[in-house]
Protein backbone atom coordinates (compact mmCIF):
# COMPACT_ATOMS: atom_id res chain seq x y z
CA UNK A 1 0.00 0.00 0.00
CA UNK A 2 1.20 3.50 -0.82
CA UNK A 3 2.25 5.58 2.15
CA UNK A 4 -0.35 8.11 3.25
CA UNK A 5 0.42 11.57 4.60
CA UNK A 6 -0.94 11.33 8.13
CA UNK A 7 -1.77 15.04 8.22
CA UNK A 8 -3.92 15.04 5.07
CA UNK A 9 -7.46 16.31 5.38
CA UNK A 10 -10.26 13.72 5.30
CA UNK A 11 -11.71 15.70 2.38
CA UNK A 12 -8.98 14.25 0.17
CA UNK A 13 -9.95 10.63 0.77
CA UNK A 14 -11.40 8.84 -2.25
CA UNK A 15 -11.75 5.34 -0.79
CA UNK A 16 -12.42 4.67 2.89
CA UNK A 17 -13.54 1.88 5.19
CA UNK A 18 -16.24 2.60 7.76
CA UNK A 19 -15.98 0.44 10.88
CA UNK A 20 -18.91 0.39 13.27
CA UNK A 21 -19.82 -1.87 16.17
CA UNK A 22 -22.80 -4.18 16.12
CA UNK A 23 -24.07 -2.30 19.18
CA UNK A 24 -24.42 0.81 16.97
CA UNK A 25 -27.30 -0.95 15.17
CA UNK A 26 -29.39 -1.70 18.24
CA UNK A 27 -30.31 1.89 19.06
CA UNK A 28 -31.72 2.18 22.58
CA UNK A 29 -32.55 -1.50 22.69
CA UNK A 30 -30.43 -3.86 24.73
CA UNK A 31 -30.13 -6.45 21.98
CA UNK A 32 -30.56 -7.10 18.26
CA UNK A 33 -31.33 -4.73 15.41
CA UNK A 34 -33.30 -1.47 15.62
CA UNK A 35 -34.52 -0.92 12.03
CA UNK A 36 -34.81 2.91 12.26
CA UNK A 37 -31.20 3.07 13.50
CA UNK A 38 -30.03 0.83 10.66
CA UNK A 39 -31.83 3.11 8.19
CA UNK A 40 -30.28 6.24 9.74
CA UNK A 41 -26.76 4.83 9.42
CA UNK A 42 -27.51 3.73 5.85
CA UNK A 43 -28.53 7.31 5.03
CA UNK A 44 -25.23 8.54 6.52
CA UNK A 45 -23.36 6.14 4.25
CA UNK A 46 -25.40 7.22 1.21
CA UNK A 47 -24.64 10.89 1.90
CA UNK A 48 -20.91 10.15 1.69
CA UNK A 49 -21.35 7.81 -1.28
CA UNK A 50 -23.10 10.68 -3.08
CA UNK A 51 -19.87 12.69 -2.76
CA UNK A 52 -18.19 10.12 -5.00
CA UNK A 53 -16.29 8.43 -2.19
CA UNK A 54 -15.82 4.66 -2.54
CA UNK A 55 -16.93 2.97 0.70
CA UNK A 56 -16.23 -0.37 2.36
CA UNK A 57 -17.83 -1.32 5.66
CA UNK A 58 -17.12 -3.73 8.48
CA UNK A 59 -19.81 -4.16 11.15
CA UNK A 60 -19.28 -5.98 14.44
CA UNK A 61 -21.68 -8.57 15.80
CA UNK A 62 -21.85 -7.63 19.47
CA UNK A 63 -25.55 -6.73 19.29
CA UNK A 64 -26.32 -10.40 18.59
CA UNK A 65 -23.42 -12.46 19.90
CA UNK A 66 -19.88 -11.68 21.06
CA UNK A 67 -17.39 -14.53 20.92
CA UNK A 68 -15.33 -13.38 23.89
CA UNK A 69 -18.45 -13.12 26.02
CA UNK A 70 -19.53 -16.64 25.06
CA UNK A 71 -16.05 -17.93 25.83
CA UNK A 72 -16.07 -16.25 29.23
CA UNK A 73 -19.28 -18.10 30.04
CA UNK A 74 -17.69 -21.47 29.38
CA UNK A 75 -18.22 -21.96 25.66
CA UNK A 76 -15.27 -23.24 23.65
CA UNK A 77 -13.53 -20.14 22.23
CA UNK A 78 -13.29 -21.21 18.59
CA UNK A 79 -16.98 -22.13 18.45
CA UNK A 80 -17.94 -18.87 20.17
CA UNK A 81 -15.89 -16.83 17.69
CA UNK A 82 -17.50 -18.54 14.71
CA UNK A 83 -20.90 -17.73 16.17
CA UNK A 84 -19.80 -14.09 16.46
CA UNK A 85 -18.75 -14.14 12.80
CA UNK A 86 -22.19 -15.37 11.78
CA UNK A 87 -23.72 -12.48 13.74
CA UNK A 88 -21.71 -10.03 11.61
CA UNK A 89 -23.22 -11.58 8.47
CA UNK A 90 -26.73 -10.94 9.82
CA UNK A 91 -25.84 -7.31 10.49
CA UNK A 92 -24.26 -6.93 7.06
CA UNK A 93 -27.39 -8.27 5.35
CA UNK A 94 -29.55 -5.84 7.35
CA UNK A 95 -27.34 -2.93 6.28
CA UNK A 96 -27.35 -4.11 2.67
CA UNK A 97 -31.15 -4.15 2.68
CA UNK A 98 -31.31 -0.64 4.15
CA UNK A 99 -28.80 0.74 1.64
CA UNK A 100 -30.45 -0.84 -1.39
CA UNK A 101 -33.84 0.48 -0.24
CA UNK A 102 -32.43 4.00 -0.70
CA UNK A 103 -30.77 3.27 -4.04
CA UNK A 104 -27.20 2.34 -3.10
CA UNK A 105 -25.94 -0.82 -4.81
CA UNK A 106 -24.30 -2.98 -2.16
CA UNK A 107 -22.47 -6.28 -1.94
CA UNK A 108 -22.06 -8.37 1.21
CA UNK A 109 -18.78 -10.25 1.01
CA UNK A 110 -18.13 -12.98 3.56
CA UNK A 111 -14.83 -14.47 4.67
CA UNK A 112 -16.78 -17.69 5.35
CA UNK A 113 -18.35 -18.97 2.10
CA UNK A 114 -22.16 -19.00 2.15
CA UNK A 115 -22.98 -18.54 -1.51
CA UNK A 116 -26.75 -18.51 -1.16
CA UNK A 117 -26.79 -15.30 0.88
CA UNK A 118 -23.59 -13.39 -0.04
CA UNK A 119 -20.40 -13.46 -2.07
CA UNK A 120 -17.18 -15.16 -0.98
CA UNK A 121 -14.23 -12.85 -0.38
CA UNK A 122 -12.14 -12.47 -3.54
CA UNK A 123 -9.97 -9.37 -3.34
CA UNK A 124 -9.90 -8.43 -7.02
CA UNK A 125 -13.66 -8.85 -7.33
CA UNK A 126 -14.22 -6.65 -4.27
CA UNK A 127 -11.96 -3.95 -5.72
CA UNK A 128 -13.96 -4.07 -8.95
CA UNK A 129 -17.21 -3.60 -7.02
CA UNK A 130 -15.75 -0.46 -5.42
CA UNK A 131 -14.61 0.86 -8.80
CA UNK A 132 -18.17 0.41 -10.06
CA UNK A 133 -19.51 2.51 -7.19
CA UNK A 134 -20.90 -0.29 -5.06
CA UNK A 135 -20.62 -0.30 -1.28
CA UNK A 136 -18.83 -3.44 -0.07
CA UNK A 137 -19.74 -4.78 3.37
CA UNK A 138 -17.14 -7.26 4.57
CA UNK A 139 -18.65 -9.85 6.91
CA UNK A 140 -17.47 -12.81 9.02
CA UNK A 141 -14.32 -11.04 10.17
CA UNK A 142 -11.14 -12.55 8.78
CA UNK A 143 -12.75 -15.99 8.68
CA UNK A 144 -10.57 -17.09 11.58
CA UNK A 145 -11.24 -17.31 15.33
CA UNK A 146 -9.21 -15.19 17.77
CA UNK A 147 -9.34 -12.13 15.48
CA UNK A 148 -11.69 -9.22 16.16
CA UNK A 149 -13.66 -7.23 13.62
CA UNK A 150 -11.27 -4.33 14.35
CA UNK A 151 -8.43 -6.43 12.97
CA UNK A 152 -10.62 -7.58 10.07
CA UNK A 153 -11.44 -3.95 9.25
CA UNK A 154 -7.76 -2.97 9.20
CA UNK A 155 -6.85 -6.00 7.10
CA UNK A 156 -9.58 -5.33 4.53
CA UNK A 157 -8.79 -1.61 4.43
CA UNK A 158 -5.20 -2.44 3.52
CA UNK A 159 -6.20 -5.05 0.97
CA UNK A 160 -8.62 -2.62 -0.69
CA UNK A 161 -5.99 0.17 -0.68
CA UNK A 162 -8.30 2.40 1.39
CA UNK A 163 -6.83 5.75 2.35
CA UNK A 164 -8.29 5.71 5.86
CA UNK A 165 -10.44 3.82 8.33
CA UNK A 166 -13.37 5.80 9.72
CA UNK A 167 -14.22 4.43 13.15
CA UNK A 168 -17.74 5.47 14.17
CA UNK A 169 -18.18 5.60 17.96
CA UNK A 170 -20.39 7.21 20.60
CA UNK A 171 -17.94 10.11 21.13
CA UNK A 172 -16.44 12.65 18.74
CA UNK A 173 -12.84 11.51 18.86
CA UNK A 174 -10.14 10.02 21.06
CA UNK A 175 -9.92 11.28 24.66
CA UNK A 176 -7.28 10.78 27.32
CA UNK A 177 -10.04 9.33 29.54
CA UNK A 178 -13.72 8.54 29.30
CA UNK A 179 -15.52 11.85 28.55
CA UNK A 180 -18.80 10.41 29.83
CA UNK A 181 -17.25 9.92 33.27
CA UNK A 182 -14.73 12.78 33.50
CA UNK A 183 -15.60 16.41 32.75
CA UNK A 184 -11.91 17.28 32.33
CA UNK A 185 -11.28 14.64 29.64
CA UNK A 186 -9.10 16.03 26.85
CA UNK A 187 -9.82 15.28 23.20
CA UNK A 188 -6.90 14.84 20.83
CA UNK A 189 -7.01 16.35 17.33
CA UNK A 190 -4.26 13.95 16.32
CA UNK A 191 -2.45 11.19 18.18
CA UNK A 192 0.16 8.63 17.17
CA UNK A 193 -0.42 4.89 16.95
CA UNK A 194 2.22 4.30 19.63
CA UNK A 195 0.55 6.72 22.05
CA UNK A 196 -2.79 4.95 21.56
CA UNK A 197 -1.13 1.62 22.34
CA UNK A 198 0.94 2.87 25.28
CA UNK A 199 -1.98 4.72 26.89
CA UNK A 200 -4.40 1.88 26.13
CA UNK A 201 -6.97 4.31 24.83
CA UNK A 202 -9.18 1.59 23.37
CA UNK A 203 -9.61 3.06 19.89
CA UNK A 204 -9.27 -0.42 18.37
CA UNK A 205 -7.58 -3.55 19.65
CA UNK A 206 -3.78 -3.66 19.72
CA UNK A 207 -3.45 -5.96 16.69
CA UNK A 208 -5.53 -3.59 14.56
CA UNK A 209 -3.58 -0.51 15.67
CA UNK A 210 -0.25 -2.25 14.99
CA UNK A 211 -1.41 -3.34 11.52
CA UNK A 212 -2.56 0.20 10.71
CA UNK A 213 0.76 1.61 11.96
CA UNK A 214 2.82 -0.82 9.91
CA UNK A 215 0.98 0.23 6.75
CA UNK A 216 0.65 3.98 7.42
CA UNK A 217 -3.13 3.72 7.45
CA UNK A 218 -4.77 6.62 9.33
CA UNK A 219 -7.78 5.99 11.59
CA UNK A 220 -10.36 8.78 11.81
CA UNK A 221 -12.41 8.49 15.00
CA UNK A 222 -15.74 10.36 15.02
CA UNK A 223 -19.22 10.24 16.50
CA UNK A 224 -21.68 8.11 14.61
CA UNK A 225 -24.49 9.50 16.78
CA UNK A 226 -24.14 13.01 15.34
CA UNK A 227 -26.42 13.40 12.30
CA UNK A 228 -24.39 14.22 9.19
CA UNK A 229 -21.13 13.60 11.03
CA UNK A 230 -19.63 11.17 8.51
CA UNK A 231 -20.35 13.40 5.52
CA UNK A 232 -19.38 16.52 7.47
CA UNK A 233 -15.85 15.25 8.07
CA UNK A 234 -15.37 14.40 4.41
CA UNK A 235 -16.68 17.87 3.56
CA UNK A 236 -14.07 19.46 5.80
CA UNK A 237 -16.23 20.06 8.86
CA UNK A 238 -17.01 18.42 12.16
CA UNK A 239 -14.98 17.16 15.10
CA UNK A 240 -12.79 14.10 14.97
CA UNK A 241 -9.40 12.64 15.91
CA UNK A 242 -6.87 11.29 13.43
CA UNK A 243 -4.74 8.41 14.70
CA UNK A 244 -1.53 8.25 12.70
CA UNK A 245 2.17 8.93 12.63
Amino acid sequence: MTDVDQTQSPTTYKRVLLKISGEALMGDQGYGLHPPTVVRIAQEVKSVHDLGVEICMVIGGGNIFRGLQGSAQGMERTTADYMGMLATVMNALAMQSALEDIGVFTRVISAIPMDQVCEPYIRRRAVRHLEKGRVCIFAAGTGNPYFTTDTAATLRANEMACEAIFKGTKVDGVYDKDPEKFDDAKRYDQISYDDVLQQRLGVMDASAIALARDNNLPIVVFSLDEPGGFRGILAGEGTYTIVGG
